[in-house]
């Protein structure tokens, strides 16, 4: 179904660092896209192009995206609908819709994935969602108008950026006490935050003050602003560097964290709000907010290589890799026919499905051998998930062989694992 549209709220931005890593294993690096118009847009990176849209996300205004750290679980928070959407990264699909505050804005995921934590614009509070039991489990007050959240790389602290024209802030919050232990003033309209890999710094996207303040986190005071271009509203780390979205100047600003001076500006579409990289740090993808489009820049030339079609409004963005989803394979009993010259298997046939879901899993080979290893056929998966071939045999493979069954195996690709099952076959 396709979701009704809602007017945008205040802009919020996810914050993603990256740090360069070795090649994935199997399994696809996706990028999940919240539309504020509702659904999620899921990017296949390898190919950039969406492979789908998870329309049934539990709200019709999607707003920010986070990915917990195995890939496993996104969250996404609907700011009309006052929940937290749960999907299972693997094959998804949705599994709960968690009440939260009242307008939902920021999303982050603590180390380790245990907790997530939820930026409720609109009465002030920050969420604590237990992610062993999908519930809310701890309710913070904070400062009005919380926006963006992140954790730091140990656990023990979360930043919240405020929202406040004239001069924002910065609220820190002690893990272990789910309490505010400190107050940092900071630029105008504080929207994102990222916290660098070694979490000795803190920089903050200042909206209406055109900067992002650098804030020590062992003082926790601001030590540097950097000018960047026109209402910035989104970050995303690279080593030295910080790519931070400029919505009004349609532009990207490239940072030298070091030297705490802005670069250059990237134009990308109309309205940039949020920026996440690959893994492997080697692109930047910037959602256009009034383009309905993503952005694809090379971080090596630091130039636009690509644009990505997207849904209606998009905001937030996350991107991880995501490990291929648990598969089933069940199988059924053929048909044993004798002929002069050796045998015939008749319905050689197994079903494969999602784990998880119950889904059938279409296209995908499935491999036919006896209990020893003789091959009988293969066969591809139909849209029920079911493969299905005969097979002639030889009389070397001897009927006692053939007597005791079959297996059926499927070798497993970057969508699901790999799977196999015992077959029974039958006398005509």
């Amino acid at each position: 179904m396709r979701l009704r549209p809602l007017v945008a709220a205040a802009a919020v931005t996810a914050a993603l660092v990256v740090t360069p890593a070795s090649a994935a294993p199997a399994g696809r690096v996706l990028g999940y896209v919240a539309n504020n118009g509702g659904g999620v847009s899921v990017i296949d990176t390898a190919t950039n192009a969406v492979s789908e849209t998870i329309t049934d996300s539990g709200g019709s205004s999607p707003y920010m995206a986070a990915v917990a750290f195995d890939g496993t679980r996104g969250y996404v928070t609907n700011s009309a609908q006052n929940t937290l959407t749960v999907i299972d990264t693997p094959t998804n699909s949705v599994d709960k819709a968690i009440p939260v505050g009242n307008h939902p804005a920021g999303v982050a995921v603590a180390p380790g994935g245990g907790f997530v934590y939820v930026t409720n614009y609109g009465d002030g509070t920050v969420s604590v969602v237990d992610t062993a039991t999908l519930t809310v489990t701890a309710t913070i007050a904070v400062s009005s108008n919380p926006d963006g959240v992140v954790v730091t790389p140990d656990g023990k602290s979360v930043y919240v950026t405020h929202d406040i024209a004239g001069g924002g802030s910065v609220s820190v919050i002690d893990t272990t006490a789910n309490a505010v232990v400190a107050s940092i003033g900071v630029g105008g309209n504080s929207t994102a935050i990222a916290v660098s890999a070694d979490g000795t710094r803190a920089y903050v996207v200042n909206r209406s003050s055109h900067t992002v303040s650098v804030i020590d986190t062992a003082s926790r005071t601001v030590i540097g602003t950097i000018g960047v271009g026109d209402f910035p509203h989104g970050i995303a780390l690279l080593g030295t560097r910080a790519y931070v979205p400029n919505s009004a100047s349609n532009s990207v600003s490239v940072v030298d964290l070091t030297a705490m001076v802005e670069l250059q500006r990237i134009p990308v579409g109309d309205r940039p709000i949020s920026v996440a990289l690959l893994p492997d740090g080697s692109k930047a993808y910037v959602t256009n907010f009034n383009s309905n489009t993503v952005s694809i820049i090379d971080t090596a030339s630091n130039a636009v290589t690509g644009s990505i079609p997207v849904g209606e409004r998009p905001v937030g963005i996350a991107i991880h890799f995501v490990p291929p989803a648990a598969a089933k394979l069940t199988a059924g009993t053929a048909q044993l026919q004798l002929r002069l010259v050796g045998f015939t298997v008749r319905s050689l046939n197994a079903t494969l499905t999602e784990t998880h879901t119950g889904a059938p899993v279409e296209g995908a080979q499935v491999v036919f051998r006896t209990v020893k290893g003789n091959p009988l056929c293969t066969a591809t998966t139909n849209s029920s998930g079911k493969a299905t071939c005969d097979a002639n045999v030889s009389l070397l493979v001897g009927l006692n062989t053939l007597l005791q069954g079959f297996t059926a195996s499927f070798a497993g690709d970057n969508e699901h694992t790999g799977a196999s099952a015992h077959g029974n076959i039958v006398l005509l």
